[in-house]
């Protein structure tokens, strides 16, 4: 019987199939592995034939139906393996086939596919272009250099050709992705000897050890590529991952993601870092499982910042578990505000009521009108959250003596008294309420557990994703659950998905990250052309890192998918903007989209409502994903921009991006009040925005009644509107 490898290029091949189409592409590679190789050839319904022309004569195709075909790479030497790599309809499986060549690195020692036959076309007309310029994109590098990256001979010969990153790009989907990756990183200014040890080194640290000449070529190549093929052992791994097709990131792990998840040991907390889709949450998922494998016993805490993104964690680990109770229950998966909870009732009771953030202005509001104060309820919660809790400040005296940092309204010794008087009147009446904020929740759970050592929970490993998030107060409760020493905090998380305010120096607060922290470049989600439109909503400036002690960019950040690119369109009025918003869903569905992979978001729920009753009229499935968790139906998913964070759909619709709802002026503190904050809260507003669309991997609709957002003005100044 033949063995068989599966591509990630396949199983992007299949996810844009519908179910009856991926149903008959599962048959049919159930069939093809319980043939011989004798009757593989023989079989009439799988029809088993080569590509005639095609620049590498291993390439085969069989039949999944008559409009749909897989394409294969046969074994060229003694072993039976044969390497699924993708799967079109007819015609388009033929030119693919016919056009690609498939080679060993002689560097990484990795398989490598590409365009040859597109290579060819475009590398003379770049030829002629570059003997006019005045200067090559590589010329500062040498041909010895380049080689030490990878880059084999005939990408090299184009890359000599290329004048500028425009031209580089132009090679994107058609070098091989980890020769393109190489030029890519030297492009955006990275050193060869950084790029070498994150990309080349990494290679070759997967490669496991053996003879090539015991596997044959074909096969020893394969076993080397596992972070793009994955080598099934026998039917019982193909029925298990055909169960789960698109959960590839069981199977696919990129190099740079397996040498942090799998790390043996960080000698203390480790900082992820990375854009949307570039697989932060992944990282920390085989981190978890990294961590049980090396020690069963351990007790780990996996948490983030909203209850949505804990239950999209706890999906997670089960399926990479495969749903192991035993692996399972040594992992607690929750909030933090939640294990902040939990630890106050353990340690000393019922916590009582817990304040929304709208209670708690209404009682800063009633505060400031009481005691006369020159303030507003937005600066006196902003001041108790950024300043008194971000600091643990409990004295009149420490806060006024204490630095307010990121604050942009100087206050006097005589105004600090006054604000410190409407702090402890705050705090009292809470107290005398039976109510906290649920910040105030994890200070007191901090003080609980240094006070009751031993007595709370406690855990040998924290791994945290969404890190971004999360405020300084909570980051103690963090520190205080975990012993410090050796893989005690692992973070991930990413400074342009910054929604909620958060500010925070992980040094001040007794965690540092320095010397141990990596950054994912590539996104694996999202589209190029969807990528490069979200990017210039954030106006390209820099953001502050996790730390909060540096600055953040996506420099190098890219996708190696492409598509459409995104489309933008203005209404007259809302409800026009909602029928087209309706009739862009059916025709994704009519496309073949799943409605349990289209997701329609706004602002806000009076307007996510609204064109929920429609879709729903239009006979189309709704799950609102407020109301249950996000894989429990078929449905179009119709949620808030914020409750989409942590999820992906193949296509997403963003409506109501009106002048009125980006920014949305409640939420932006006035530049009279705090300019500082005046500039953070819009910076977050922009974040809003770029996370909902970047949930999308194939399709973006994005749509306005009136008067267009300001923030779509860098995506016309980009000319990508």
């Amino acid at each position: 019987m033949p063995q068989i490898a599966i591509t990630n290029t396949f199983w992007q091949g299949v996810d844009r199939l519908d179910k009856p189409a991926r149903a008959r592409v599962h048959k049919a590679m159930e069939k093809f592995q319980q043939l011989t190789i004798h009757q593989l050839h023989a079989d009439k319904g799988l029809h088993l034939e080569s590509v005639v022309s095609s620049r590498d004569p291993r390439m085969r195709t069989i039949r999944v139906d008559d409009g749909v075909r897989i394409v294969l790479l046969a074994p060229d030497d003694a072993s039976d393996l044969f390497v699924f790599v993708h799967v079109v309809p007819h015609d388009k499986a033929y030119s693919w086939a016919k056009r690609r060549l498939y080679t060993v690195n002689a560097v990484t020692r990795c398989l490598e596919v590409r365009d040859l036959t597109a290579m060819e076309q475009i590398t003379p007309l770049f030829a002629q272009e570059a003997e006019a310029a005045p200067q090559l994109l590589f010329a500062a590098w040498s041909d010895t250099a380049l080689r030490h990256l990878g880059v084999d001979d005939v990408t090299l010969r184009a890359a000599r050709t290329i004048t500028g990153k425009a031209q580089l790009e132009a090679f994107g989907s058609l070098m091989p992705e980890d020769q393109f990756e190489a030029l890519w990183l030297l492009a955006e200014g990275f050193k060869a000897e950084d790029i070498y040890r994150d990309l080349v080194a990494a290679r070759q640290s997967t490669s496991p050890e053996g003879d090539a000449s015991e596997q044959g070529e074909l096969a020893a190549a394969v076993s080397r590529t596992r972070s793009r093929i994955a080598l099934v052992t026998g039917p019982e791994e193909l029925a298990d991952i055909l169960a789960k097709p698109f959960d590839a990131w069981r199977v696919f792990l990129h190099p740079a993601q397996r040498r942090i998840a799998y790390r043996p040991s960080y000698a203390g907390p480790a900082q992820i870092t990375g854009g949307p889709g570039t697989g932060k949450t992944v990282v920390a998922l085989h981190r978890v499982k990294h961590l049980l494998d090396r020690s069963p016993d351990s007790r780990i805490l996996l948490t983030t910042y909203t209850g949505a993104l804990a239950r999209s964690l706890r999906g997670g680990l089960a399926l990479l578990f495969d749903h192991d109770r035993t692996l399972l229950d040594r992992v607690t998966v929750t909030t933090v505000d939640a294990i902040a909870r939990q630890t106050v009732r353990q340690l000393h009771g019922n916590p009582g009521t817990v304040l929304g953030d709208k209670d708690e202005r209404l009682r800063w509001q009633r505060l400031a009108r009481k005691l006369e104060l020159p303030w507003n309820d937005a600066f006196l919660a902003q001041e108790y959250r950024h300043v008194v809790l971000a600091q643990d400040l409990r004295t009149p005296e420490a806060y006024g003596d204490c630095q307010r940092r990121g604050r942009g309204s100087a206050l006097a010794r005589a105004q600090r008294e006054r604000v410190w008087q409407a702090v402890a009147r705050f705090e009292d009446e809470l107290t005398r309420d039976g109510a906290c904020t649920w910040l105030q929740l994890c200070a007191q759970a901090v003080r609980l557990l240094h006070d009751k050592p031993g007595e709370g929970p406690s855990y040998d490993h924290v791994v945290v994703d969404e890190a971004q998030d999360l405020h300084p107060a909570q980051w103690r409760l963090l520190r205080a659950l975990v012993p410090e020493g050796p893989d005690d905090l692992f973070l991930t998380g990413d400074p342009h998905q910054r929604i909620y305010d958060a500010r925070v120096s992980l040094r001040s607060l007794g965690i540092s990250v320095a010397g141990r922290g990596a950054r994912l470049r590539i996104n694996y989600r999202s589209t190029e052309e969807i990528l490069r439109w979200s990017r210039a909503l954030l106006d390209g400036e820099p953001v502050a890192d996790l730390t909060g002690d540096d600055r953040d960019s996506l420099a190098g950040y890219r996708s190696l998918l492409h598509g459409e690119r995104p489309v933008c369109q203005g209404h007259d009025s809302e409800p026009a903007e909602g029928a087209a918003v309706v009739q862009r869903v059916l025709d994704w569905v009519a496309a073949g989209v799943a409605p349990s992979e289209i997701a329609v978001c706004a602002r806000f729920n009076t307007q996510t409502a609204r064109i929920g009753d429609r879709l729903a009229e239009a006979g189309l499935p709704v799950v609102r994903v407020k109301d249950r968790e996000p894989d429990d139906s078929v449905g179009v998913r119709v949620s808030s921009l914020h409750s989409l964070k942590g999820l992906e759909f193949r296509c997403v619709a963003v409506a109501g991006v009106t002048a009125s709802a980006f920014p949305f002026q409640a939420a932006v503190t006035p530049a009279e009040v705090d300019r500082l904050q005046h500039v953070t809260d819009l910076a977050a507003e922009r974040c809003l925005l770029f996370v909902a669309c970047t949930r999308a991997r194939e399709a973006l609709y994005v749509s306005y009644s009136g008067r267009h957002s300001e923030f779509l003005d860098g995506v016309r100044e980009a000319g990508r509107l």
